[in-house]
């Protein structure tokens, strides 16, 4: 059956017919040599691909430039499985070769500066593109700066993040096969908010499936920045006690805020931790972009605050912030990315002709934690906007207590189909 805008407005609550403060109801004038409206997105990852797609699928008529620097996507679900050892970076990496089909002009480039009276970016290269609608999709910023010594370690190759899935992914999964049977392998959780929230829990689960079958002496101390398991406590503590007794310390409320890379130790406010293998996961912040873009806006210049019904930032007209770089109380997921795209992209579609955007737009989050090599678990919600409120969690959803086959079976077609949804 075909999905089209109509189709996504009809389950979004569309119909409705209330104002929404800060939306244009006036067409702007074009700025694209086309005579067509202009939007640019920057960044193709979750977010960024899936709203350059639908925008072009439910506005035919808009120019769309996508602004990536990367030559292909590498998806940061399902990364943990490449540290556990049951996935490969190639099985994670993915052409964007199919974007262009779709009548996306694909940019590979860095933005290096945002004019928003102007309405313009600058590109590395030089080049400077006008818009209309700026859609800002950059992920996570790592706040290394937070953890002293950190920069020093990471450059040295002691200590790595790998929260953004690449060359420190397959770094780590080095660092651990080289570990010795009995070793010690320390890795640290950031306080809430933060990008995938149960993804820390999964990857010392991964480590411990590996650990299990290649280096059983060997034990993991887990940090964690919060007071418990931020997400998925149920599932992960079952995993714990079933499949790993004995080999995860968890330590909550023990957040790092130093490092030391000669002598491999973590330093908490209660102890020095030493391992053979450290990986610490700093605190986040919106990607750089949207520092350029003046949508940094929070209370500490940290997220982005926009209107939830559009994603057009609160501060900045024009510009729009989607995925993990947003304020607000949703998950900070890849498959919330690509649902805050398709919001994002029919409220634009609407914007530039003129008319009012979805005002009670729904959400939806599955998001699949594997456990083990062979098992895994899932949270599923469904959230509606509710002006005042901003998105209420509906009845429906729910969350595993325990992993199985089936879900990670299910955890495999996920991503796959999430893939093909945004690349295809």
């Amino acid at each position: 059956m075909t999905f089209n805008r109509r189709d996504f407005l009809k389950i979004s609550g569309a119909g409705a017919a209330v104002t929404l403060t800060g939306c244009a109801t006036q067409s702007a004038p074009s700025t694209s040599g086309s005579g067509k409206p202009h939007v640019v997105v920057v960044g193709a990852g979750f977010g960024g691909a899936t709203c350059a797609k639908y925008l072009k699928t439910w506005g035919p008529d808009i120019d769309v430039t996508l602004i990536e620097p990367n030559d292909n996507f590498v998806s940061c679900p399902i990364s943990n499985w490449v540290i556990g050892g049951i996935k490969t970076m190639a099985d994670i990496t993915h052409s964007y070769d199919n974007l262009p089909k779709h009548g996306i002009k694909m940019v590979k480039d860095y933005v290096v500066g945002v004019d928003t009276y102007k309405r313009s970016v600058k590109l590395k290269s030089g080049t400077s593109l006008s818009y209309d609608r700026l859609v800002l999709a950059p992920g996570v910023e790592i706040m290394t700066d937070h953890v002293k010594g950190f920069r020093e370690a990471e450059a040295a190759g002691k200590v790595v993040h790998a929260w953004k899935a690449g060359a420190q992914t397959t770094l780590l999964r080095k660092q651990l096969e080289a570990m010795p049977d009995g070793g010690v392998f320390v890795m640290s959780v950031p306080a809430a908010p933060y990008r995938c929230p149960p993804g820390p829990y999964e990857r010392a689960c991964q480590v411990a499936s590996y650990f299990k079958k290649a280096k059983p002496k060997s034990k993991i101390i887990l940090l964690d920045g919060n007071a418990d398991v931020a997400s998925k406590p149920g599932l992960f503590k079952s995993a714990w006690k079933d499949l790993y007794p004995g080999m995860i310390d968890f330590r909550p409320n023990n957040a790092p805020y130093a490092v030391d890379g000669n002598s491999m130790t973590v330093t908490t406010e209660f102890d020095d931790v030493k391992g053979d293998v450290l990986n610490v996961v700093p605190r986040q912040k919106a990607g750089e972009v949207c520092e350029l873009a003046g949508v940094r806006n929070d209370s500490n210049g940290i997220w982005c605050a926009v209107n939830l019904a559009t994603f057009e930032s609160t501060t900045v007209p024009n510009v729009h912030v989607i995925g993990d770089s947003v304020l607000s109380n949703l998950p900070k997921s890849g498959h919330m990315a690509t649902n805050m795209a398709k919001v994002c992209a029919a409220a634009i579609v609407e914007l530039l002709a003129g008319r009012q955007p979805d005002p009670i737009p729904v959400v939806a989050n599955t998001c699949y934690s594997a456990i083990s090599d062979t098992q895994s678990g899932y949270v599923a919600n469904v959230f509606r906007f509710e002006a005042g409120k901003g998105y209420v969690s509906a009845p429906e959803g729910g969350a595993t207590a325990k992993g199985d086959e089936i879900n990670f079976a299910y955890n495999e077609s996920w991503a796959k189909n999430i893939w093909a949804e945004m690349l295809s």
